[in-house]
């Protein structure tokens, strides 16, 4: 489980920026939330750099992420290591080069919160849940919501969440994890695909 854990949320490099406070909260809430009741569907490749304390270098994975409401959701790395998560409604299956291991979800709370984290932060709507505090930033390209954690489990884990959008508000553009190690964690999207067709056979893993 803890192996589930880390390769989840690996830890990577702060991009400076510099931001300020969003003076009307109410409205960015409200403008985000509309945007994510619009997206049906996501398809995007990814980067994630992930920075630890004991490496002296970043390490870069890439991959493929496929969401589909309601609770489909397929991350896919293909480099450096080939390694396949996907969830579908409630259950997780994750694939490495030797085996496909499946999880009942409701039977599993740490399969449930990293499924709650990873779905709602995909659909940037995190910021309603009541695991987290929200502050809202902006600067001349994007908004960024920061999430600090409320709850002992979460607190445990992370120090703070980063979620960063452009100013056109289409989707989440990156998602920056900051543990309590200090350690950090970033995923951009990139070649995005809103609302197209996506097939149920994406989240079946045979």
């Amino acid at each position: 489980m803890k192996k589930i854990y880390i390769l989840f949320f690996l830890p990577i490099i702060c991009v400076s920026q510099t931001f300020k406070q969003v003076k009307d909260t109410t409205a960015l809430k409200l403008k985000i939330e509309a945007m994510s009741q619009t997206i049906n569907s996501i398809e995007s490749d990814f980067t994630q750099e992930k920075n630890l304390k004991v490496l002296s270098e970043k390490i870069v994975s890439k991959g493929h992420l496929i969401f589909k409401k309601e609770n489909l959701l397929r991350w896919e790395y293909s480099s450096p290591s080939k390694y396949l998560i996907v969830i579908n409604k409630n259950k997780v299956f994750i694939k490495d080069e030797k085996k496909t291991t499946k999880y009942d979800m409701n039977s599993n709370k740490v399969f449930k919160e990293i499924n709650d984290i990873m779905i709602s932060c995909v659909q940037g709507t995190i910021f309603k849940s009541n695991k987290f505090k929200t502050a809202y930033f902006e600067n001349d390209k994007s908004f960024k919501l920061e999430l600090i954690p409320t709850t002992k489990n979460m607190k445990d884990s992370f120090k703070k969440i980063n979620l960063y959008f452009d100013k056109n508000l289409s989707s989440v553009a990156k998602i920056e994890m900051i543990e309590t190690s200090e350690d950090f964690t970033l995923i951009e999207f990139i070649n995005k695909k809103l609302n197209a067709a996506i097939s149920e056979n994406s989240f079946i893993i045979k």
